[in-house]
C-alpha cells in the first residue's frame, strides 16, 4: 500500500477502555469495536512523518462479533485490524457508497493475503 518504511501501533484492549477512548475522541458514549488514530493528517503530521497512527481493537467486543458471525476470534481481529489500518490510510465508509465499496474491495483484496477462510468476508 505504499508504506514499506512506516509503522503503526495496535492496542488490543476491553470495552471499558475502547468506550473511554471513544467518549474521548468521537463524542460517543458506547464501546465500538475498532478505533483509528491517524497521524499522517492534520497540522502536526509532519512530526513523525514514517507513523501512520495507532488502530485499538476491543477484544471483548470482537469475540462477541466472531461468535455472532461464526467465525474465530482471529478471524475477527484480522478484519478489523484491516479495517483499522484502511482508516489510517485514508479510507472512510462513512463519505458515502462509492467510499464504501472502495474500502471493501481492498479489505478483501488484504483479508486473501493473510487469511485462509475464503468465506471470511470484509469488515
Amino acid at each position: 500500500m505504499g508504506c514499506d518504511n512506516h509503522e503503526l501501533s495496535i492496542v488490543i484492549t476491553d470495552d471499558a477502555q475502547v468506550r473511554d477512548l471513544n467518549r474521548t475522541y468521537r463524542g460517543k458514549d458506547a464501546p465500538t469495536n475498532v478505533l483509528s488514530f491517524p497521524m499522517q493528517e492534520g497540522e502536526f503530521s509532519d512530526i513523525t512523518p514514517g507513523l501512520l497512527g495507532d488502530v485499538v481493537i476491543s477484544l471483548d467486543t470482537a469475540r462477541a462479533e466472531a461468535l455472532e458471525a461464526g467465525i474465530s476470534t482471529d478471524e475477527r481481529m484480522s478484519q478489523l485490524l484491516i479495517h483499522g489500518i484502511l482508516h489510517l490510510m485514508g479510507f472512510d465508509h462513512e463519505l458515502g457508497e462509492d467510499q464504501t465499496r472502495k474500502m471493501e474491495e481492498k479489505s478483501l483484496e488484504l483479508l486473501r493475503r493473510i487469511e485462509d477462510n475464503p468465506n471470511l468476508t470484509a469488515f
